[in-house]
């Protein structure tokens, strides 16, 4: 029965990623949708909010939130070019930005040791395809 079922198998998943993933920001004091929503800023400096909804794939408000949190938190910054909301990181986040990484990589790490290498990449090219599919 639940070998064709993907809403049963997906969040299965989703629980034992975000209870990994969760852990391993948790010693930043970040949860992983700020980290990488900082990762991404901190790799693309200047990018608009809109840009960053798009590449995460959040809804713009999710984003909001994200980044008015980062921002009080010290982190991130909004500039405003024409009506368009552009968000730098600030000095404090290129402090994190070593360890941000680090924690990318260990995480990918851990991943590819799990399941394996060809299998991980396998698995989120079709996850990123399908997301694109179901809209």
């Amino acid at each position: 029965m639940f070998e064709r079922c993907l809403y049963f198998n997906i969040n299965s998943l989703t629980r034992k990623i975000n209870k990994i993933w969760d852990q391993a920001f948790s010693e930043l004091g970040l949860s992983p949708a700020h980290a990488y929503l900082l990762r991404l800023v901190l790799e693309m400096p200047s990018i608009s909010q809109k840009e960053i909804a798009e590449e995460l794939n959040l809804e713009k408000s999710t984003v909001t939130r994200f980044i008015d949190n980062l921002q009080q938190r010290g982190y991130l910054k909004r500039t405003k070019t024409g009506r368009e909301q552009i968000i730098k990181p600030t000095a404090a986040a290129k402090k994190l930005e070593q360890q941000l990484n680090e924690k990318g990589d260990l995480l990918y790490r851990k991943m590819t040791k799990a399941i394996g290498q060809s299998s991980l990449i396998e698995l989120v090219g079709q996850l990123r395809h399908s997301s694109t599919k179901l809209t």
